[in-house]
């Protein structure tokens, strides 16, 4: 199992860099940083773009992946973001990994909206969500011109000249945990995202959670036979923070994964035995609000963990 990083995009650049440059040094596979708008109590605090953060992350690393975790349509249109792509993935010399779900609600879904407007449903996320995956997809394959005209989005002639360092174009983590998702997923995703069941994370167990996400693994699963691919070429990312043992009052009880280096193993042990084949933990980062201590480790346990215990699941 490979261990990764998400990085918040909360700090300048004269300390943030240090942040990106010390994940490389303590060898992690990947460091992600969130692409939105902003993001919960960091409302009112610093909160930087996520593209140009991650080109300055490019230009002073060299061995690490770098990507998204995970970019929507919320803000976004995929020939304006293509563009982006393709230059970020050209400055790190082919180490972009994008990771792309179809949004939620918060800042992202109410920022650009007009007076009166309402932010849209699931049903309609998971509908832009397809279109928007769809079109990416062409325009990062095909840079020498691309036209679509969808329901949602259109191109008439992009170029993307002269298209990604990676062939043939850099991958996609597809973020779901539905049917419709996973089935993008199956079908354009090099990389399947999930932070597991949010319904469980107020009153589930670990157990539950494990259960679920065996759920979701065999649902990517069922998509991959019907998309005619194979399960075993997505790679299985699973973003911690979110599932029960993460909860505060689990976590005032003891046991919580943060609690060692052990009991990350153990954790990550757990979840490498239903398929995953990546685990992201967060950067240590100010807290955020009720909570959200249990879900970050402190900064000797996470040097800890990128170290001896990527080691132990390398092993």
């Amino acid at each position: 199992m490979r261990l990764s990083t998400v990085i918040l995009p909360i700090h300048r650049w004269a300390e943030g860099r240090e942040r990106w440059e010390g994940a490389e040094r303590l060898g992690f596979h990947a460091a992600y940083t969130y692409d939105h708008l902003s993001w919960r109590a960091f409302r009112d605090g610093p909160w930087f773009g996520a593209i140009p953060t991650l080109t300055a992350a490019a230009a002073v690393t060299r061995r690490m992946r770098l990507g998204t975790l995970v970019t929507s349509p919320n803000f976004r249109h995929p020939v304006t973001l293509a563009k982006e792509l393709i230059s970020l993935d050209d400055i790190s010399a082919g180490r972009i990994t994008l990771g792309i779900g179809a949004g939620g609600n918060g800042f992202d879904a109410t920022t650009l909206l007009r007076s009166g407007e309402v932010p849209w449903t699931p049903r309609q996320r998971a509908d832009r969500f397809g279109e928007f995956v769809t079109l990416l997809d062409a325009l990062l394959r095909e840079p020498a011109g691309t036209s679509a005209e969808g329901e949602f989005y259109a191109a008439t002639e992009a170029r993307n000249l002269p298209g990604c360092v990676q062939r043939p174009r850099l991958p996609f983590a597809v973020a779901a945990t539905g049917p419709r998702g996973l089935a993008l997923a199956a079908r354009y995703g090099q990389a399947w995202v999930t932070t597991g069941d949010p319904k469980l994370y107020e009153a589930g167990s670990g157990a539950q959670s494990v259960e679920a996400l065996g759920r979701q693994v065999d649902g990517l699963g069922r998509a991959c036979v019907e998309a005619g691919r194979d399960v075993a070429e997505l790679e299985k990312v699973l973003l911690t923070g979110f599932t029960p043992e993460f909860n505060p009052v689990v976590a005032a009880g003891g046991g919580r994964p943060f609690d060692s280096v052990d009991a990350f193993v153990d954790f990550a042990g757990r979840h490498a035995e239903l398929g995953f084949t990546e685990i992201v933990v967060h950067a240590p980062v100010p807290g955020d609000g009720p909570g959200f201590d249990a879900a970050v480790p402190d900064e000797k346990l996470f040097e800890e963990i990128a170290t001896r215990g990527a080691a132990q699941l390398a092993g």
